[in-house]
């Protein structure tokens, strides 16, 4: 760390004329020793003293937010998470920079349905990770744990994920895919009409798991059954599971009317219609149970092509991945892209668009999982947060960093 860095972030800074998401009006964010250390309305602040050694930072009413937290991301810059082996630590490290720099504070690294070989490998890699910890090191993304989406996938709905390696939904088979590594498994994603005992979903409670159903054929009194069980998140809504039908809603028609399941969505125009999009966040009224997710896949931050995927090929093109076949599977788009675009597209404000991705994925899985806070600003490091701001010549939502790393 540079002396000037060191100095920048023992400095007292006080932003002004901040809008952000979740408050009301214009507020001012106290940042002392590098953390955020009070918000208050504006209006309240003009009386105070300010100290001599303060430094202040007028906004100008732009929006101000923390970073993104993506909870489904299948890799980056080349590399599948399922893919990962032991020598692949400064990788991992440096895609952890790549998404620091795309916006992103914190991730579910997610592996997708392979061989129990490989998952086992892979949780082991990642849970021997250890990010630099020397003070001139590059900021970084931090990994909050695993998502696991699958193999406990109904075969119907697997979308691209290999059907050779799906598995029946028993303890048994939850606790070989785990092995020795539940702690760091924070979300798995699974089809709730594969469990014949009932017993799957309370049992990964009991570790402190989130549930998430998905690559489902489950009906709308499945799910809810599931949701009961404890199952409280749905896997990119819309995406791998029965349409909404006013005769069977089904499972997202189920999680919708549920006031404590949180879904996934994809926002880049290709998953899901701008339409239903709007939909589902009319459903939930545009202020809860809505996520944004990447669902990014390993040629993330490499220009579009024909990549190898598993054993199989992918394409890219214009940000989309799909097989040989034309099956989706998965974007080559960041995080925050999708705030961009439900901007762009007119389909939310946008300090809803910036929650989405920000504060909702957050308040997704805070209450089940220590250290991911569901009141995120204070006490967080202040270099994480976004200054967002509308282009005036073209209406275009951009971001950026809005205070030196330190």
């Amino acid at each position: 760390m540079t002396q000037a860095k060191q100095s920048t972030i023992a400095a007292s800074i006080d932003i002004l004329n901040a809008r952000l998401p979740g408050y009301e009006g214009l507020q001012q964010i106290s940042i002392r020793r590098g953390r955020i250390e009070e918000i208050l309305p504006m209006y309240t602040v003009f009386k105070r003293v300010t100290p001599p050694e303060l430094q202040v930072l007028d906004v100008g009413e732009d929006w101000v937010s923390l970073g993104g937290v993506d909870l489904q991301i299948n890799g980056a810059l080349g590399l599948a998470f399922t893919d990962l082996i032991p020598a692949d630590g400064d990788k991992l490290q440096e895609i952890c920079q790549f998404l620091w720099e795309q916006g992103v504070d914190g991730f579910l690294p997610t592996l997708v349905t392979t061989s129990v070989e490989n998952i086992e490998r892979s949780l082991s890699v990642i849970a021997d990770f250890a990010p630099p910890s020397h003070q001139d090191a590059k900021p970084s993304a931090q990994i909050f744990g695993v998502h696991l989406e699958g193999p406990f996938l109904n075969q119907e709905k697997r979308g691209a994920h290999p059907a050779q390696y799906l598995l029946p939904l028993t303890i048994e088979n939850v606790k070989r895919v785990l092995g020795d590594y539940a702690d760091i498994v924070k979300i798995i994603t699974l089809a709730p009409e594969l469990d014949t005992t009932g017993e799957v979903i309370p049992y990964l409670r009991s570790l402190g798991i989130t549930v998430s159903l998905g690559h489902s054929q489950a009906t709308a009194a499945q799910a809810q059954q599931a949701f009961e069980q404890g199952a409280s998140m749905v896997t990119h809504a819309f995406n791998a599971m029965p349409g909404l039908h006013h005769r069977e809603p089904g499972l997202l028609g189920a999680a919708l009317v549920h006031q404590d399941v949180q879904c996934g969505l994809i926002a880049d125009g290709q998953h899901v219609s701008l339409i239903m999009m709007q939909l589902l966040l009319r459903a939930s009224n545009y202020d809860q149970g809505i996520f944004l997710v990447s669902d990014a896949l390993a040629p993330f931050g490499l220009p579009d092509g024909v990549y190898p995927w598993d054993k199989r090929q992918i394409e890219v093109k214009n940000g989309t991945a799909r097989l040989p076949d034309g099956t989706l599977s998965g974007t080559t788009l960041p995080l925050l892209v999708g705030v961009q675009n439900l901007v762009r597209w007119g389909i939310c404000e946008v300090e809803t668009a910036i929650a989405l991705a920000t504060a909702a994925p957050r308040q997704a899985i805070s209450a089940k999982h220590q250290g991911i806070k569901s009141k995120p600003y204070l006490g967080q490091p202040a270099h994480q947060l976004l200054r967002w701001q509308i282009q005036p010549s073209t209406g275009e939502l951009t971001w950026q960093r809005l205070l030196p790393y330190a």
